[in-house]
């Protein structure tokens, strides 16, 4: 045998491996490469970009025509959308025209028809839109009307159909918002219930609430003190984006000298009774008594012996005298039944009002009643009843309270106050729903490391 080809194919079996399957893996790796270089070899070169031959194309092209885009606008009749707020003493003639609205035929029918009438008659501050075409014609007219408690009770729409007008009106659809405040008393209940340190100030209405939820507790006339704090969660109520009214506070937390007063709304489903205000453990917190019949006032006489401001007799005061400017709201202190409403000689205008059992409550010297208080007229806890005044006889402005037993008179501060039934074990059960979440909304508005006592239940 030839040497030569004995040690190539000897060497040409190694590469190929030393296996029958190696040696075809091999092999077809060799193959695939073989064809592969061969295609390469024979592939024809790409040409040059310069020797790729150009074509020119010229092509007309017609542009838009200017005239006829402006006649479309001028035909696409322009509409603009105004509102205003009706201004003190407006007229309808002047709100129109702040409105934008030159429109004969829509004055005549808002001057004629009984429904779009409404639109002469709204308050100061309220809000009317409109839609005018683009030479002043009125397309449509939207507005609220409130009531005398300026609560929203329906919407008036006033609307273009072809060459006359229609008037429809439609009940007012809210939303509803809960929000959540915290405030700290730096100078007075009122100058922190007014700032607008997290974007908003309390709406009055939940002040009044926040005195009357804790003026069983707290003496808002001389208990409060700097540093203490309030948190409060409570419903509004908007109409396109717009807060209406206030509603209900459902929850608030007030710690006064280092002691923590909290109190949630509840209102059980279940139950035909009205809802309450409770404490986080389900004990009811309306008491039978307010603390004072007055929000703000300070007491410049108190239940004793003294000499009478007039007669200069020395005799026993059997009351309160709370000085406070005239026409301050006075309030029922209790739930009860007028059985007294006129002048009555040294008290001047006089209300009497009876509680359960033999309590009575007696206030003097106002300078009016409060509209619809007579005798026979129930009055419940914290309604006004009169104003302030220096009728009889009285020296100056103040109230003149008075709180009796058996008719007999006694020192309010030293009457025990008597609290609601608690809620029973159906009631409690969904009663600690609601009280939970209200406990984590307080978490929330409580700052990082406050902490106080709770008060005594």
């Amino acid at each position: 045998m030839n040497q030569t080809n004995q040690i190539t194919g000897k060497r040409l079996t190694s590469l190929l491996g030393t296996t029958r399957k190696g040696r075809i893996l091999s092999a077809s790796a060799i193959f695939l490469a073989v064809c592969a270089f061969g295609a390469a070899g024979v592939a024809p070169l790409a040409p040059d970009a310069p020797e790729i031959p150009q074509v020119s194309i010229a092509q007309d092209l017609e542009l838009p025509n200017l005239a006829d885009q402006i006649a479309a606008l001028q035909d696409d009749e322009q509409q603009f959308v105004h509102e205003e707020r009706v201004r003190a003493g407006d007229t309808l003639a002047a709100l129109l025209t702040r409105l934008g609205v030159d429109d004969a035929e829509a004055v005549k029918f808002i001057k004629s028809d009984k429904l779009a009438r409404g639109v002469m008659q709204l308050k100061s501050g309220k809000r009317v839109q409109a839609r005018t075409g683009q030479d002043g014609e009125l397309l449509w007219l939207r507005t609220t009307v409130v009531d005398g408690r300026d609560m929203p009770v329906k919407n008036i729409s006033i609307s273009r159909k072809g060459e006359r007008f229609t008037a429809e009106e439609t009940p007012v659809k809210l939303e509803r918002r809960v929000e959540m405040r915290a405030r700290e008393i730096t100078s007075s209940l009122y100058a922190a219930t007014d700032a607008n340190t997290d974007g908003s100030k309390l709406p009055d209405a939940i002040v009044a609430q926040i005195i009357e939820m804790f003026s069983t507790s707290i003496d808002f006339r001389s208990d409060l003190k700097r540093g203490d704090r309030f948190n409060v969660v409570y419903e509004t109520f908007w109409q396109d984006g717009v807060m209406v009214r206030a509603g209900r506070i459902l929850a608030g937390e007030f710690t006064n000298r280092g002691v923590t007063h909290q109190s949630v709304w509840f209102e059980d489903p279940h139950s035909k009774q009205g809802g309450g205000y409770y404490s986080l453990d389900g004990k009811a917190l309306k008491k039978a008594f307010l603390k004072s019949p007055l929000a703000f006032s300070r007491i410049s006489s108190g239940f004793s012996m003294r000499s009478h401001p007039i007669s200069g007799v020395w005799k026993a005061h059997k009351g309160i005298d709370y000085a406070a400017s005239t026409g301050t709201p006075i309030r029922a202190v209790g739930d009860g039944v007028v059985s007294f409403a006129g002048v009555k000689g040294g008290y001047g205008n006089f209300v009497e009002v009876k509680h359960w059992a033999n309590y009575s409550t007696a206030y003097a010297h106002m300078s009016k009643f409060a509209p619809g208080v007579r005798n026979g007229t129930k009055v419940s806890q914290g309604d006004v009843i009169g104003y302030v005044g220096s009728t009889g006889w009285s020296t100056g402005a103040h109230l003149h309270f008075e709180f009796r037993v058996a008719n007999q008179a006694k020192d309010p501060s030293k009457v025990a106050m008597i609290q609601q039934a608690p809620l029973n074990a159906a009631e409690m059960a969904r009663f600690r729903m609601a009280a939970a979440d209200m406990s984590h909304r307080f978490a929330l508005l409580r700052p990082s490391g406050a902490g106080a006592a709770m008060a005594a239940r």
